[in-house]
């Protein structure tokens, strides 16, 4: 059931499309390439169980703990109402 101006299946094609935005971005902010062997802001060493776990990682799980708190994700409104065209 759609609705609106939607066709049969709308709705699941938003949250389909939603779903998969949300994958590619969390893919794209994987680390690539070879880790390092320090973290590259607190200077301490990057265990090797996590540099083989995530090649490319560049930093240690506590800064990256606290990198990650800081992350604010912004998406494309799906949703067809006004009031949330307004937000």
């Amino acid at each position: 059931m759609a609705g609106g101006w939607t066709h049969d299946g709308g709705v699941l094609d938003q949250i389909e499309d939603t779903v998969t935005d949300g994958v590619l971005h969390a893919r794209a902010r994987l680390p690539v390439g070879e880790s390092a062997l320090v973290c590259a802001e607190c200077d301490e060493d990057i265990p090797e169980a996590r540099r083989r776990a995530l090649p490319g990682v560049r930093t240690c799980v506590t800064c990256q703990a606290g990198r990650d708190k800081r992350i604010v994700i912004g998406g494309i409104n799906r949703r067809g109402s006004k009031d949330s065209q307004l937000r």
